[in-house]
């Protein structure tokens, strides 16, 4: 019987990572859930044993960069080599550049970007012993577009776009795939809060006049880390409805 695949996903503890976390579970994977607390819902994922393979929850801070390679490699040590990663985790600290603080400006840098890299630089070691693997790494819209008050979050992401480019041309030569993916507006709790005049304007922007939703991008990371995903690499996947066509 072969070895289940296993993936990493950061941030999996709730919202768009959650929603990860159980379309990868559901396709056959053997899904690592980090973050920094186990969160309730991801809790009852784990307790529901839906699955083929059990979830697995893992405490992870990227905030904390000393402890990356540590953590990483006890996670490898203790599940066994890794298939797949999902760079999830970022934090969305807004505000206008001139006034933002300088440690929300060094906590969204490090997070969202040093750190993500930091995690793929340990678990690209096990995908490169195994000469196969997938990266998914999840940007935004805002790096090509831009957003009033996310001046650092749309670096951080656009960044992570450059990122996946150069580093699908160093890992393709053995095998392993490098993509990311930019969601757009999401529909969410959050967007709910926004009322229905300003939702109604986002939606008519859109090509297909809704805004799309966590499952939806967790749809498509799921195709990029499977087989039938073999031959993509270097590719931002924009899942917006159609809000920047």
């Amino acid at each position: 019987m072969a070895s289940p695949k296993n993936v990493l996903v950061t941030g999996g503890t709730r919202g768009l990572g959650l929603s990860v976390v159980r379309r990868l579970a559901g396709e056959g994977y053997a899904v690592i859930a980090t973050g920094r607390t186990l969160s309730a819902p991801l809790t009852q994922l784990i307790e529901s044993r839906a699955f083929e393979h059990p979830i697995v929850f893992e405490q992870l801070d990227l905030a904390v960069p000393d402890s990356i390679r540590h953590r990483i490699g006890n996670m490898i040590d203790q599940h066994g080599e890794l298939y797949g990663l999902v760079n999830n985790a970022a934090v969305g600290l807004d505000g206008v550049l001139a006034t933002m603080h300088e440690s929300d400006i060094q906590d969204t840098l490090q997070i969202n970007l040093t750190s993500t890299i930091l995690v793929t630089k340990y678990a690209s070691r096990s995908m490169l012993i195994q000469r196969r693997g997938r990266i998914v790494n999840v940007a935004s819209v805002v790096a090509r577009t831009g957003y009033s008050g996310l001046a650092v979050y749309a670096a951080t992401k656009a960044g992570l776009i450059g990122f996946t480019k150069s580093l699908s041309r160093e890992l393709g030569k053995v095998g392993i795939t490098v993509n990311s993916v930019s969601p757009g507006f999401l529909e969410t709790e959050m967007t709910e809060t926004l009322g229905q005049e300003s939702l109604a304007k986002i939606k008519s922007r859109s090509a297909l006049k809704k805004l799309a939703s966590i499952d939806d991008v967790a749809g498509g990371i799921a195709y990029l880390m499977s087989d039938a995903g073999v031959s993509v690499t270097g590719t931002d996947l924009v899942i917006d409805a159609g809000g920047t066509a």
